[in-house]
């Protein structure tokens, strides 16, 4: 009799109690109907009468599948996202929802569908950002019910058809060759402005460009030997520019 009471202890204890770790909660029902939720540590149930659900609190990562999607200005592309959530009310989860998972991943990829479906290609990829948001308040009003929070909502692949590849590429070509042109044009510029300022100066001073002459001959006969030939009209200028500076000295 000892053993059959100790046996039927031991069975009372098996089906009674329950560990709910530190991440998880217990959402209890008492004859079908839900009493509260408990956790984490031991949990005490009674049997045939009490019955326990388990709902983690740790934050959950969702893949949303790749999916075709048309953009505003009918661009057909491939997106690919990722969002995260995690449960806020586990009673919510467990009575007012089916499968929550299930639930979230499905409204999420129809949310992603709708939303990038209203902004054009140039706006999808400048700002990502902003519509990666949209797509988490979105998805968050659906949710809230449910007793879960989206807590972030990332696009995380864009496919885009080969012929766009091809026609991105050659305007980002385009554009690099009209700044480069625009860059040559202003060097030109500057380097017109300048000349125009030296310009100015050495017709004040007619002296400075055979000065200019000479230095450059000099910086010639640097590199290599050179035989440079003077013309006559040259070394009479030479010879002019002597004597002023030599009245200049006295």
């Amino acid at each position: 009799m000892t053993y059959i009471i100790l046996a039927l202890v031991i069975i009372f204890l098996f089906l009674s109690l329950r560990i709910v770790k530190e991440y998880d909660r217990g959402v209890i029902f008492f004859l079908g109907k839900v009493t509260g939720v408990r956790g984490p540590g031991l949990i005490i149930l009674i049997p045939l009468f009490e019955m326990m659900t388990k709902v983690t609190l740790r934050t959950i990562t969702m893949n949303i599948p790749s999916q075709k999607i048309i953009t505003k200005d009918n661009v057909s592309i491939d997106i690919a996202a990722v969002a995260y959530y995690h449960i806020t009310d586990p009673q919510k989860a467990v009575v007012a929802i089916e499968d929550v998972y299930s639930a979230v991943n499905q409204i999420s990829q129809t949310t992603v569908r709708n939303v990038v479906g209203q902004f054009t290609l140039d706006q999808l990829l400048s700002q990502t950002a902003d519509i990666n948001t949209q797509i988490k308040e979105v998805i968050d009003t659906h949710t809230e019910p449910w007793g879960a929070q989206v807590t972030a909502v990332e696009i995380k692949d864009i496919t885009l058809p080969d012929n766009m590849q091809r026609a991105m590429a050659k305007e980002a070509e385009a554009e690099r060759e009209r700044r480069a042109k625009i860059v040559a044009a202003e060097g030109e510029f500057q380097a017109a402005v300048k000349l125009g300022e030296a310009a100015d100066i050495i017709s004040k001073h007619p002296v400075a460009l055979q000065l200019r002459t000479l230095q450059t001959m000099a910086e010639i006969s640097v590199e290599k030997n050179s035989t440079i030939i003077f013309p006559a009209q040259f070394m009479t200028t030479v010879g002019e520019a002597i004597k002023m500076i030599k009245g200049d000295n006295a």
